[in-house]
């Protein structure tokens, strides 16, 4: 099963129709044991990440993803889903997140226009498996005001420009996210989650063989 989290915010119905125009059935969830037995994961985002930590919370969701990644079962943040994997935001103040990564998310610098919106660059700084078939410093799709400011450098698969250079992609084995929105980003966000599932597919069935 591919889970895609329901926690009130997300934009559920973009990624839904992203991942069956690439032939699968994914399944919209806000239940802890389906994420828990799902052979994918995605955590798509909108909003605030205060909000989305507090929904998550009150739906007992933060175990379930913290347990998945720490097992490294395939898991998918995107743009506020990538945010909440990190230490805390510093948006409305500072509220802590998952701290999955020690990092702190941050606001665009002034005198951007704010939120970053539309198409930009994503120069790959890892080698992984998620950008097969991708050119380097393809187009994908943002809406955002903050971003993720990983301690660890290694974790940053992906940077973009906008003021300054910032961390627009992170992937780590089996756990991938972006700040962008693949499934609004065209044949490159549909080969992006394309990518991941059957990276996810063959996590599972190497798994079934142990």
């Amino acid at each position: 099963m591919i889970a895609i989290v329901d926690y009130g915010a997300g934009n559920l119905r973009s990624v839904v129709n992203a991942i069956t125009r690439l032939g699968y059935q994914p399944q919209v969830t806000n239940r802890p044991d389906e994420v828990i037995k799902a052979q994918a994961v995605i955590l798509p985002g909108v909003g605030a990440a205060t909000d989305t930590m507090e929904n998550l919370k009150k739906l007992g969701l933060t175990k379930p993803i913290r347990r998945i990644i720490a097992e490294g079962h395939p898991f998918f943040g995107v743009c506020i889903g990538l945010q909440i994997l990190f230490t805390g935001t510093e948006e409305g103040g500072w509220h802590e997140c998952l701290n999955i990564f020690p990092g702190r998310v941050k606001r665009l610098p002034a005198g951007l226009k704010i939120p970053h919106m539309g198409w930009n660059q994503v120069a790959q700084r890892l080698a992984h498996p998620i950008f097969e078939g991708i050119p380097d410093n393809a187009n994908f799709y943002f809406v955002h005001s903050y971003y993720a400011a990983p301690d660890d450098k290694s974790l940053v698969a992906g940077e973009t420009e906008y003021g300054i250079p910032f961390c627009s992609a992170i992937a780590k084995g089996n756990l991938i996210a972006t700040q962008f929105h693949p499934e609004k980003s065209g044949e490159f966000g549909l080969r992006m989650y394309d990518n991941f599932i059957k990276l996810a597919l063959n996590s599972h069935y190497q798994e079934q063989k142990q």
